[in-house]
């Protein structure tokens, strides 16, 4: 009975309680300590010395010319990639999801291939197809129709890489959604469009927000494809990221930084706007 009541006294319950106690304090730190020497501090210095001149040099930058044709062809190019993804991506998740089809393992594969393609590699085929000496480069030439080193091949390069995001982050709430309120609205009598507008698309609105974020991300931030087929020509053919790569070989770091405080906070932006989207779904997910 003694030695029962020694077993449960708090002081003796749990001995190797205290021992464990420092094991998530010390993950914590090695963590913290890791994110601060690959993340925090090179980001925090690039905004030290983007500004380590003052304000007005900052905005100097911002206005060169070279910079402001930067960040034109960064926008125009997600204003193309993002909805040409956008009707891509519903109609491949729409086809996994709803139906089963021989080949549908491999059609989810190729939608993956820009996950694990290297950007450069895909910047290269590019221009093995539409580059001069490419496969249609003859009759583009006859056409006078310029691809590559152009704005036509930026634009490719960039809905490309930022093709998967869509399709993947929909069809798994397709999947979850089910068929079923489709199927009652049709016997209804509402037509293939107005389910969509009315029952498909309120019920992944989320998922396909979080696909259109992520899609805009990848393609205003990407680098290695579009640096292989625009031919980084500033003021021509050169977007943000090639700009700040650009600018920091020539030795103008203070544009370079100020560019690239540009990128972060579109990078911050987009991180707030995925914050949101993901609480919203988790409380869509609560209520029912």
């Amino acid at each position: 009975m003694t030695s029962l009541l020694r077993s449960n006294h708090p002081k003796t319950a749990n001995p190797s309680a205290k021992q464990k106690s420092w094991v998530p304090t010390l993950l914590i730190g090695v963590a913290i300590a890791y994110l601060s020497l690959i993340l925090y501090l090179p980001a925090l210095n690039v905004f030290v010395q983007a500004f380590s001149k003052g304000v007005g040099p900052f905005f100097d930058n911002l206005l060169s010319p070279n910079f402001q044709v930067a960040i034109r062809l960064t926008v125009l190019m997600a204003l193309v990639a993002v909805p040409l993804n956008l009707v891509f991506g519903l109609c491949t998740a729409w086809a996994i999801a709803r139906r089963r089809f021989p080949g549908r393992a491999f059609l989810l594969s190729i939608i993956d291939l820009p996950f694990s393609i290297s950007p450069v590699v895909v910047g290269l085929m590019i221009v093995l197809v539409y580059g001069r000496n490419g496969w249609f480069g003859g009759w583009l030439q006859a056409n006078d129709i310029q691809v590559v080193f152009a704005f036509p091949g930026m634009v490719m390069a960039s809905v490309f890489v930022s093709m998967p995001f869509v399709a993947r982050e929909v069809i798994p709430v397709l999947e979850e959604v089910g068929s079923d309120q489709e199927e009652a609205a049709q016997t209804l009598g509402a037509s293939q469009w107005q389910t969509f507008w009315r029952v498909t698309l309120p019920s992944i609105r989320w998922g396909l927000l979080y696909g259109l974020i992520l899609t805009n991300a990848r393609a205003m931030g990407e680098f290695g494809a579009v640096s292989v087929v625009s031919g980084n020509i500033a003021g021509k053919t050169q977007s943000l990221p090639l700009f700040v790569e650009d600018a920091y070989k020539q030795y103008d770091t203070q544009a370079a930084y100020s560019a690239a405080v540009l990128l972060a906070f579109l990078a911050v932006v987009t991180l707030v706007l995925k914050e949101i989207v993901e609480r919203k779904t988790r409380i869509k997910d609560l209520q029912e």
